[in-house]
């Protein structure tokens, strides 16, 4: 197997195979809210394409940034491996450590490998693949409209907040069969684990309970949903297995679609190319979309693999059971395949955004994401077809979050609007 070319620098090595403390990088903070590409930029250059770092808590870990080097470790399960299990740092992790969630074992597809990992991703594909497209475009439009209505006669709203989190999330209940009573709730859930917010670890426990009483309700009451065909698929899924699987994909797709969607309404506000089409903002939402994936994706680094045997990657000595940290963001700047990074990303979809190799996010999953986004943010577009920012772009507040890149709110202003239908 061929190794990525090493890069300029390199780092010390502890004896135990983890960063040392005197090169390292702390990858979270303040630094990562307004300008996270910036930052990227400034670690490749002083330590190349493997950045030795420390998570919350003083956790070491390496952080993959290069474009080439991500690829390299999503292209090898073998060696960059996903079963955490592996990873030599676990007597050092506390009880409360608020990356648990992320990191913590769980029977779901996200830590299986091999042909273990084929059979339970199968069974996700398969019950997505069913999803009419068309009809999915349709309940997306109805739910955006009706999540309009509660504001449009205002001339204000705070999207986030009143569109762009409780859209997908709704859309995704009516595809699982949710109760509508559990989503508030659930979105609460969601919201305060990928935040790793004081409380992240009993929101975690809020979404799979909420999971677990689904599976008993769809047990009792099968229907065409997303849940029923999972029970049914031909990988025979145990109650636990089915149960981690459907809180992966429930977590996995709502709060990166609430981020897609509010990231392209502020390029869409604020960037000239876009905003002097609003008018007719159908003819560019796909572009905005796409450009979104590469300057601002939801996801923007991502825990990890772990190295299954020793290994020299962008220059850097990774140890058996060693933590990577898949800096997708910042791959996706990396000069070397955007030599200008101001150049336009049209028709580009080249980009890490929905990750690669065997544990990408599993087809049709992108697909559907982005007729959910579209949708959403067509529907905007269209009913509010004056819609202007509420404040100066750069007072918006970016989530306090290395993981995902969004905004906490996403004030509008516009001339009062009719409700629909």
């Amino acid at each position: 197997m061929t190794e990525p070319a090493p890069a300029t620098a390199s780092a010390d090595v502890s004896p135990g195979g983890c960063p040392a403390h005197a090169d390292v990088l702390p990858l979270y903070g303040p630094r990562f809210l307004r300008n996270p590409s910036e930052l990227y930029r400034e670690m490749r250059q002083e330590h190349g394409s493997v950045v030795p770092v420390v998570l919350e808590g003083d956790i070491p870990a390496w952080f993959v940034i290069g474009y080439r080097e991500v690829h390299h470790v999503l292209s090898h399960p073998e060696v960059f491996a996903r079963d955490c299990r592996r990873w030599n740092e676990w007597d050092n992790i506390p009880p409360d450590w608020p990356l648990r969630p992320f990191v913590g074992y769980q029977p779901s597809t996200l830590f299986a490998e091999g042909d273990e990992h084929r059979r339970r991703a199968g069974a996700i594909s398969n019950s997505l693949f069913v999803v009419d497209q068309f009809d999915l475009r349709n309940k997306s439009e109805k739910i955006a409209d009706e999540l309009i209505d509660a504001f449009a006669m205002r001339g204000e709203a705070e999207l986030m907040a009143e569109y762009a989190h409780p859209l997908p999330l709704l859309v995704l209940a009516r595809m699982f069969g949710l109760p509508e009573a559990e989503t508030p709730g659930l979105l609460r859930d969601m919201m305060t684990t990928v935040n790793g917010d004081e409380g992240a670890l009993d929101a975690y426990q809020g979404i799979c309970a909420t999971m677990e009483r689904l599976v008993a309700h769809k047990a009792e009451q099968p229907g065409a949903d997303f849940v029923t065909r999972m029970m049914n698929d031909s990988a025979d899924l145990t109650e636990e297995e089915l149960i981690a699987d459907l809180v992966l994909v429930m977590t996995a797709a709502q709060q990166p679609m609430a981020y897609w969607i509010g990231n392209t309404v502020r390029l869409m506000l604020t960037d000239d190319r876009f905003s002097l089409n609003l008018a007719g903002g159908r003819r560019s939402v796909g572009q905005a979309l796409n450009e979104v994936l590469w300057e601002d994706t939801p996801t923007q680094n991502y825990l990890g693999r772990w190295a299954a045997r020793p290994v020299h990657l962008g220059g850097q000595q990774i140890n058996t059971g060693d933590l990577l940290v898949l800096g997708l963001a910042a791959a996706n700047s990396d000069p070397r395949v955007r030599p200008a990074a101001d150049a336009p990303a049209v028709g580009n979809q080249a980009m890490m955004s929905f990750s690669y190799g065997e544990h990408r996010c599993p087809f049709p999953a992108p697909e559907l994401a982005e007729v959910i986004c579209e949708a959403a943010v067509e529907v905007l577009l269209d009913r509010l077809p004056d819609v202007l920012l509420a404040v100066d772009p750069g007072d918006l507040e970016w989530s306090p979050s290395v993981w995902m890149r969004g905004l906490v709110d996403l004030p509008v202003r516009f001339a009062p609007s009719y409700v629909s239908g």
